[in-house]
């Protein structure tokens, strides 16, 4: 009997994780303890970065086997193994394989968007496209990296790597699942620690490309906007980004749906429940399937940390973009734009406006720039979007 105890004890002993785990998984854990702390006690992006920090934990459990990486590194998923004998995270990561998770984000993200100013300011539309110059920028970065054999990206890979300089999360999410899902989980994770550090990254970049007599500008007030041409809005956006980029269409449909929604007036329960309870459980399931998929194998590389850096680089060279751009129709429009408003053409929502706001304050306090920045803010969400249908239409 005493020897049947201890061969039980001896089995479950051999069998813990305290006997299976690797070195790699033991950092990966750490890794994930850090991203909670950031997420919890720094406040970076908690709403995704604590669920993406902790699906990284369960990933990297020795013998937890709740995700399975193997399943989905194919384009011939499959769904019945998945579904028979995979994990919990496997079945739900079939929402961010299949394109649904991102796409559904974007609905609620649309049902909190005011595009008045923008639609006050058509101008802001060429700020939002110049801040997606990161992304393009930094996909050729990583070629150019490729080529000279440093490391080993394909053409699919590098513009996964460069939509991080859209600063905008559930596009990285949705353009990387279909591309470069061996990536997800370092992309994710950069994209969204650089949307938390957007008033530590951008103001020096603004700083630096703009004089104080320009920061200075303040800008007359936005006209008002009907409730007609908030309703036409988001209407022809979509038909107009369908036909010229079929492949965007499901994020910026989605987004336009959420935002006729609420523009229309006549459905607000649907409003409630697209920006609250649905958005709520999407953000829950998105970020901890999306952490799982940094597994200790595909994390910890040198390609984890060129990406980490050419993020940072697609991020910076995006604000640069649009604060250039912006100086440049100040210039044309005889000194009535503060080129502060260009930084805001990532579509980080609404921190990047809010930044601008506060740079062009500390030169003047009494200068208010909040709305004239959302307008390049929420362009920078559609050019982000349709930026990756395009390099999905090309590498997809």
């Amino acid at each position: 009997m005493l020897e049947t105890f201890l061969d039980t004890i001896q089995n479950l002993w051999q069998q813990s994780a305290f006997c299976n785990i690797t070195w790699q998984q033991g950092v990966m854990l750490l890794i994930s303890f850090f991203l909670m702390y950031l997420a919890i006690v720094k406040q970076y992006e908690p709403m995704l970065m604590l669920p993406i920090a902790f699906g990284m934990a369960l990933t990297n459990l020795p013998g937890a086997e709740l995700y399975h990486p193997e399943f989905f590194m194919t384009t011939n998923i499959p769904y019945a193994t998945v579904l028979h004998d995979g994990g919990i995270l496997d079945v739900l990561y079939l929402g961010v394989k299949c394109g649904i998770f991102p796409p559904l984000i974007f609905l609620g993200i649309g049902c909190m968007t005011d595009f008045g100013p923008l639609i006050a300011n058509p101008k802001s539309f060429f700020l939002g496209a110049a801040a997606q110059g990161g992304i393009f920028f930094t996909f050729l970065g990583a070629c150019i990296l490729s080529a000279t054999g440093i490391v080993d990206f394909s053409l699919a890979e590098a513009a996964s790597i460069g939509i991080i300089g859209g600063a905008d999360g559930p596009t990285a999410i949705w353009l990387t699942s279909k591309l470069a899902p061996g990536l997800l989980g370092s992309i994710a994770v950069a994209a969204y620690s650089y949307m938390a550090l957007v008033p530590v990254i951008q103001p020096p970049i603004m700083k630096a490309l703009t004089t104080k007599k320009e920061r200075k500008i303040k800008m007359g007030m936005l006209r008002s906007v009907s409730k007609t041409e908030k309703i036409i809005f988001p209407i022809a956006v979509t038909v107009i980004v369908a036909f010229i980029v079929p492949s965007a269409a499901p994020l910026v449909g989605m987004l336009m749906l959420g935002n006729l929604f609420k523009e229309s007036g006549v459905v607000d329960r649907l409003v409630k429940t697209a920006s609250g309870e649905l958005m709520n459980i999407i953000v829950i399931m998105l970020g901890t399937t999306v952490g799982a998929t940094a597994t200790a194998e595909n994390f910890l590389s040198i390609r984890t940390i060129l990406i980490v850096v050419l993020g940072l680089l697609a991020f910076c060279v995006g604000t640069a973009c649009g604060v250039l751009l912006a100086k440049l129709m100040n210039k044309l429009s005889g000194g009535n734009l503060n080129p502060l408003i260009g930084s805001a053409g990532v579509s980080a929502v609404p921190m990047a406006a809010r930044v601008s706001q506060k740079v062009g304050q500390e030169e003047d306090p009494s200068n208010f720039l909040l709305m004239h920045a959302m307008g390049p803010n929420v362009a920078g969400v559609i050019g982000s979007a349709v930026a990756a249908g395009a390099l999905m239409a090309i590498f997809g």
